[in-house]
């Protein structure tokens, strides 16, 4: 019984620390989780921000630019008026290939969304890799 006592202390302070190292383990996993619904929130206004944004240039411009081409082809209607046709027509139609070309280029190019997660993660992970390392030797 003398031994069963002498160990009872031991076996408190290993579950004892055991239970410290878990709720450690919880907590780093809650924050990081916390930090991904951050980055969640953060991307999701970012992309609503750019739509709108985007959507209204895109309609104030294309506006702007029909505008723009009647004017030019009224004021040259009776000299060149399929010149001027011509010329708007060439002009949309490179503008339009133009910004498929830059569409095509950015989503190709990815997203940075959880970079910072990832990043934390990778820290938590050498962090971790260190300490072990340390402990065996």
């Amino acid at each position: 019984m003398g031994d069963a006592e002498g160990n009872g202390p031991q076996q408190r302070g290993l579950f004892a620390s055991t239970k410290g190292l878990l709720g450690t383990g919880v907590t780093l996993l809650y924050n990081r989780l916390q930090l991904l619904g951050v980055e969640l929130a953060e991307e999701r206004v970012r992309l609503v921000s750019m739509l709108a944004y985007g959507g209204a240039a895109f309609l104030c411009i294309a506006a702007g630019l029909v505008f723009l081409a009647i004017f030019f082809t009224v004021l040259l209607w009776d000299s060149n008026r399929l010149l001027a046709l011509g010329v708007f027509s060439a002009l949309f139609l490179g503008a339009g290939m133009a910004s498929l070309m830059l569409a095509m280029s950015l989503s190709r190019s990815g997203s940075k969304l959880f970079s910072a997660s990832l990043a934390e993660l990778r820290k938590d992970s050498e962090a971790m890799a260190t300490g072990d390392t340390a402990r065996s030797k």
